[in-house]
């Protein structure tokens, strides 16, 4: 985490062992998902929408609910996003002075060390129940964006995450300016993006490109390396405070 690309991929994984467990932001994705290829899937009684089983008009039909379903998730996280970068331009415009301090940097490095052993710990735990599936029925309502911009601020475990986490992320990152700031944040939302745009395009494509089986294997392997994270945070945190 001593370059501009080691922090851009370090954030990157953390924010994907993050954005991987179930949480408001996920069942949104998936609800909104199922209810636009609802809206758009060819089916009984759908006049206009398609016509026999074969026919052109029901395979483009189907490729066009696919698609929508498939748009959910990147949506989803631009609305999410759009709240991040106002946290980061907030750095930018007045908290990144403070995040430049040793003191500052290790007692945040320590608490998001902390925070992410507990993540990690509760993600071992957690790993044989999980499903995609389990709210793959609720029915959403609002545009993607401003599901994601409300899910987002209704999610407690968001400002935890920002507010520990994130922030040691952020002072970390700071050693190296605006550059290491921009990579942070280019790496975080990346991470995001690529987790629920292959949840929605995986449920719009019938659930083949992601089971279950690859989804528990996929959070086993972020607790792991949560864990190997958390434990750098603290050895970060107690060398800033003893510098």
């Amino acid at each position: 985490m001593d370059s501009v690309a080691g922090i851009a991929v370090t954030s990157f994984l953390v924010g994907l062992s993050g954005a991987m467990m179930p949480g408001p932001v996920l069942t949104v994705t998936i609800g909104e998902t199922a209810a636009r290829l609802r809206a758009e899937r060819p089916g009984p009684g759908r006049a206009g929408k398609a016509g026999p089983p074969g026919t052109t008009d029901t395979a483009v039909a189907l490729r066009r609910a696919q698609t929508r379903g498939a748009m959910a998730g990147p949506l989803i996280v631009l609305g999410h996003g759009l709240l991040e970068v106002l946290l980061v331009a907030g750095v930018i415009l007045g908290l990144g002075r403070l995040l430049v301090l040793e003191p500052v940097i290790g007692s945040i490095a320590l608490v998001g060390g902390a925070v992410l052993l507990w993540m990690a710990w509760g993600m071992f735990r957690s790993v044989k129940r999980l499903s995609l599936r389990s709210t793959a029925g609720m029915e959403q309502g609002r545009h993607p964006i401003l599901a994601g911009v409300l899910t987002t601020l209704a999610n407690p475990y968001w400002i935890i995450w920002w507010a520990t986490i994130g922030l040691s992320y952020i002072a970390l990152s700071m050693r190296l300016g605006l550059l290491g700031l921009v990579s942070f944040y280019i790496g975080h939302i990346l991470s995001d993006l690529a987790w629920y745009g292959s949840v929605s395009a995986s449920l719009a494509l019938g659930g083949r490109l992601l089971t279950d089986r690859a989804y528990r294997g996929l959070v086993a392997a972020c607790a792991v390396l949560l864990l190997g994270f958390g434990l750098y945070f603290g050895y970060a945190g107690v060398r800033y405070l003893l510098a």
